[in-house]
């Protein structure tokens, strides 16, 4: 397993980025505009650490962020999506979005914390029971 990066979302992108960028000395790894989706996304990382990133989350239409609204998740890659997802069901954990497309999965902490789950390299071919399995919750 290895750790990708935090998510929170931002509410005024240019200060979040001199904050980030100018204050604490983090620097831009990529950028991504999403039209269909309405966000921008921003992954930071600290000089000679671009393994560890922060994502901020610009929605373009304007939301107010409260009751921990603004954090949205910790990511981790893994070397089998389904082998994760199986052993987080055999210990009572739900898997609120399942990997039906054999890349990505969440599931939440016991704290209710957003945890991202990444398939490395490509995705796996799906398969069931994941592939028909439905959301459960929020994540």
């Amino acid at each position: 397993m290895k750790y990708l990066h935090t998510m929170v979302r931002v509410s005024d992108l240019d200060a979040s980025l001199n904050f980030y960028c100018n204050g604490l000395g983090l620097h831009k790894v990529r950028e991504r505009d999403s039209e269909k989706g309405r966000y921008t996304l921003v992954f930071l990382a600290a000089e000679g650490d671009e393994a560890a990133q922060i994502e901020l989350t610009y929605n373009w239409d304007p939301e107010e962020y409260s009751g921990g609204r603004n954090f949205g998740h910790i990511a981790y890659q893994v070397d089998d999506i389904y082998e994760v997802c199986e052993r987080l069901m055999r210990i009572g954990v739900v898997i609120n979005r399942p990997p039906r497309d054999g890349r990505m999965a969440f599931v939440r902490s016991p704290d209710n914390i957003s945890i991202e789950l990444l398939q490395r390299d490509e995705p796996l071919p799906v398969k069931e029971p994941w592939v028909s399995m439905e959301n459960t919750g929020t994540w």
